[in-house]
C-alpha cells in the first residue's frame, strides 16, 4: 500500500487501520472519522485536536484552542474554513 496523508489532521496513512472504518479510498483517518464512518466537522477536529493538545503538550486550552486552528490552517479538508 502507498502512503497517504490525511486531508483532515495530516498525518501519514501506512496501514489499512489507519483509515476510517478501514476504507482505504477514505482521506481521513480513524481519529478524523465519527462512529458511523463519516468524517469530523471542521468544529469538531478543531475541539479534539485542542483537547489532543492540551492533554499531550500541556498548554492553555485557548492556546491549544489557536494552535489546532493554525494547523487546520495548513490542511486541505479545512481550506474553506480559512478563506478570506
Amino acid at each position: 500500500m502507498t502512503q497517504k496523508n490525511y486531508i483532515a489532521c495530516g498525518m501519514p496513512m501506512k496501514d489499512i487501520d489507519d483509515f476510517a472504518m478501514g476504507d482505504i479510498t477514505k482521506d481521513y483517518c480513524v481519529y478524523c472519522a465519527r462512529p458511523d464512518g463519516s468524517m469530523q466537522s471542521f468544529e469538531e477536529k478543531r475541539d479534539s485536536l485542542a483537547e489532543f493538545i492540551v492533554k499531550t503538550q500541556g498548554l492553555d486550552k485557548d492556546v491549544a484552542f489557536k494552535t489546532s486552528e493554525n494547523m487546520m490552517k495548513k490542511l486541505p479538508a479545512w481550506a474553506e474554513f480559512f478563506v478570506r
